[in-house]
């Protein structure tokens, strides 16, 4: 047997017996997490570890290239993982995670190798638009560069998706969603993070506040309601 898949039998005797009372507690009560993390699905980048959960804490979607398709694409597991974490679970705060030697981000713009896998190269057709930016916006990188600078930008351009979904841009003008942009160096085992202000990724520092891409602020573009309460 695979040795990984063996270590299941781990779990009933010494994980469970340890959080047993946890679990108890999620089983009799449902879960409540407040945040959903969409994540690549490689396996270097664990998002329970990396932002150390118990179970019940997080709620997690993962695919290759950690991609949000925008609303108006068809239906799809991300789509309405989404929908349900907002809608249902009430979350309050969505992260989009990517990392450093991803092989997505690799892979976009590689036509020979795409055309073995027509299926993965109509998914990263939803990164597009992080590819043109490096290619047309960052003049002379080196392979390494334009990799970590592409994955850079489809984190941003994952979180634009983002915003299309209508429970999320709903959740945004009442003032009750944050949208986090995060990268996970392995190499260097860092996290950076979206700073909404500058537009760049900035390390984490645990003596400054956490940089977030968008912070939950009412954000009302009709001056309608404003006007219905002076009368």
């Amino acid at each position: 047997m695979n040795d990984v898949i063996g270590r299941v039998f781990s779990f009933e005797k010494q994980v469970y017996q340890t959080k047993q009372a946890l679990y108890s507690r999620l089983a009799d009560h449902g879960q409540s997490p407040k945040a959903l993390m969409i994540s690549c699905a490689d396996s270097r980048v664990v998002p329970e570890e990396i932002i150390q959960a118990q179970p019940g804490d997080l709620f997690v979607c993962r695919n290759a290239g950690n991609i949000v398709p925008p609303f108006s694409q068809a239906n799809g597991g991300v789509s309405s993982t989404v929908e349900y974490a907002v809608m249902v679970l009430g979350v309050t705060d969505i992260i989009v995670c990517g990392h450093s030697d991803c092989g997505a981000m690799k892979a976009l713009g590689d036509d020979v190798t795409l055309a073995k896998m027509p299926n993965v190269a109509a998914w990263l057709r939803h990164s597009s638009a992080a590819h043109h930016v490096v290619t047309q916006g960052y003049p002379e990188l080196t392979r390494p560069e334009q990799v970590r600078a592409v994955s850079l930008e489809n984190v941003v351009a994952q979180l634009a998706h983002l915003r299309t979904h209508p429970s999320v841009a709903a959740g945004i003008a009442r003032g009750e969603i944050s949208l986090h942009g995060w990268f996970v160096d392995i190499h260097a085992g860092q996290v950076l993070a979206l700073d909404g202000e500058s537009g760049r990724f900035v390390q984490l520092d645990h003596e400054k506040p956490l940089p977030v891409a968008l912070p939950a602020r009412q954000r009302l573009a009709s001056d309608v309601i404003y006007a219905q309460a002076a009368e």
